[in-house]
């Protein structure tokens, strides 16, 4: 396959122009949605430039990876961008960059949001058979910027031939954790964007179901505002159980 330098020359990384048509609609969307203002958006990226960067998302078997198990989840992270493949850095990269974060603003009617380069709780995730994260909300302040205020959450998927009954989809809860009033599958070049904060209930809590061999995967950035120390109420990741 091309590589996404070459691919780049003629597709943008994001394609602004196909979303901009449609975002002053997918503005009004987001903010309608429920149980938290929220879209997800299928082909997120131009289709080469979504299989390009699924085909070298890094082996589970890779040292890089940091293992998060316990009992509310069961899944690797990476969150150092210098170990990212090539054409991911670069995804990553443009996702972080003036226009996209501007465009996200514009999206989300936040303004003022700002990229974290050091991808902090973000990055590449990956779950094999058995994985989960239960149903939680977001820690709210970066970790070493105390008055960033997490605003933001963009999970891309990257998972081609993903089976439904494999599990892994996405559930959004209600802030009473009563019920899951939306879920959305992990499917390739699908993009889940949603406000997060204390409110904002999400995970995939029941194990998955694929074969051996075969991870759930994704991709995190999370996006912040400067807050005054007045306004900031701290929180840390904040787990709950079903019903």
């Amino acid at each position: 396959m091309a590589t996404l330098q070459a691919v780049a020359k003629s597709v943008p990384l994001f394609p602004y122009l196909q979303w901009n048509d449609r975002l002053a609609n997918l503005a009004n969307q987001y903010q309608e949605n429920q149980p938290i203002p929220h879209i997800f958006l299928r082909d997120f990226l131009e289709p080469q430039i979504a299989h390009t960067i699924a085909e070298e998302f890094p082996d589970p078997q890779s040292e890089a990876w940091t293992h998060y198990q316990h009992q509310n989840e069961n899944k690797l992270g990476l969150t150092k961008r210098e170990r990212f493949p090539q054409e991911l850095g670069l995804v990553v990269d443009e996702l972080n960059s003036p226009d996209f974060v501007q465009w996200l603003s514009d999206l989300t009617g936040i303004p003022g949001l700002l990229p974290d380069p050091m991808l902090e709780g973000g990055g590449l995730h990956q779950s094999g058979r058995g994985g989960f994260l239960n149903v939680h909300t977001d820690f709210s302040n970066h970790h070493y910027h105390k008055n960033w205020c997490r605003r933001v959450n963009l999970i891309l998927y990257l998972n081609e031939g993903w089976q439904q009954e494999w599990g892994g989809a996405i559930e959004l809860w209600d802030d009473g954790m009563k019920q899951c009033v939306a879920k959305y599958p992990p499917l390739l070049n699908q993009a889940l964007i949603f406000n997060t904060d204390h409110r904002s209930y999400h995970g995939f809590p029941e194990p998955l179901q694929c074969p051996e061999g075969v991870s759930r995967k994704s991709l995190a950035l999370y996006y912040y505002t400067i807050e005054s120390s007045e306004k900031m109420t701290v929180r840390s990741t904040n787990y709950r159980a079903r019903p």
